[in-house]
């Protein structure tokens, strides 16, 4: 789904048939000034969706985006400026809103998570844990909070997962069968390969196959930084270094540990599914 058209649809959800309430309250005529302020500190992420979600809604709303996303927003900033008929004002409120304040809110949250292991030379990256249907707002989002991406989908990067490794019998076998059938599937022969291992036997399997990059799965930083020597170590040997990703169990009160080891990624699911919304408002003037 295009991003027109989840505004449409999450406008048609919410006005229905119409706005009943104000339609019995305010007169078609009435015209009205708003603003969008925020409520707390965050980062901000979404507001040309929100701008859009009040276009679509009624073409004479004007609005004055007053903050940009990427902003550091304080406790009541304006954010944005609208105006235009009071009745298409408040029937999109709500869908506007509900995209500012999520997006901000992954933003806000991406922050912390990228505050966090900044001068360790460790990036935050996402996942595909998303909202179906919202991903590429969501992971525009976490590029808003100085997050990175990772894959998009099932289509631009080969990552082997346990199950992966699994089913072909071992990590080893699940690298030489990608690396083998790479042309064989489509135009793929510059896509990377990325290989989960759960123990330092499947990093070394995943080395010596030759992965491009190994995601260190449930590593404790102990593991991690064994996995970390070890991947020096037996890159020399095999001439190629892999960069290294951490995952599973991370959270703000461990992750300086993780990037402290040495590893290039540390990939957060939280960041997406689990990022609290900010408190954002809309007041008539």
């Amino acid at each position: 789904m295009n991003v027109d058209s989840l505004i449409k649809s999450a406008l048609h959800e919410d006005i229905g048939k119409g706005d009943i309430t104000s339609a019995a309250i305010i007169p078609p005529p009435q015209k009205t000034n708003a603003v969008i302020a925020a409520k707390q500190e965050m980062v901000l992420a979404g507001i040309n969706i929100a701008a859009k979600a009040f276009k679509m809604a009624d073409k004479r709303i004007t609005i004055k985006i007053k903050k940009k996303d990427g902003d550091r927003i304080k406790n009541k900033e304006i954010i944005a400026e609208l105006s235009g008929p009071a009745r298409s004002i408040l029937a999109a409120e709500r869908t506007a809103l509900n995209f500012l304040q999520h997006l901000s809110g992954i933003a806000t949250l991406t922050d912390k998570y990228a505050k966090a292991v900044r001068g360790t030379g460790a990036k935050i990256l996402d996942t595909r844990k998303t909202i179906p249907g919202w991903r590429c707002l969501e992971k525009y989002a976490v590029r808003m909070g100085d997050g990175k991406n990772h894959r998009y989908g099932l289509y631009d990067m080969f990552l082997i997962k346990n199950n992966h490794a699994d089913a072909a019998g071992s990590v080893t076998e699940a690298i030489y069968r990608v690396q083998n059938n790479k042309t064989k599937i489509g135009n793929l022969k510059k896509l990377l390969i990325e290989c989960e291992v759960r123990n330092i036997s499947e990093l070394e399997e995943a080395i010596v196959a030759g992965a491009d990059i190994i995601m260190l799965d449930n590593f404790t930083p102990k593991m991690t930084i064994k996995a970390v020597k070890l991947a020096k170590k037996l890159s020399k040997i095999v001439k190629k270094q892999p960069k290294l990703e951490v995952s599973g169990g991370i959270s703000l009160k461990n992750i300086k540990k993780y990037a402290k080891t040495g590893v290039d990624y540390i990939s957060v699911g939280a960041i997406t599914h689990s990022a609290p919304t900010v408190d954002i408002h809309l007041i008539l003037r």
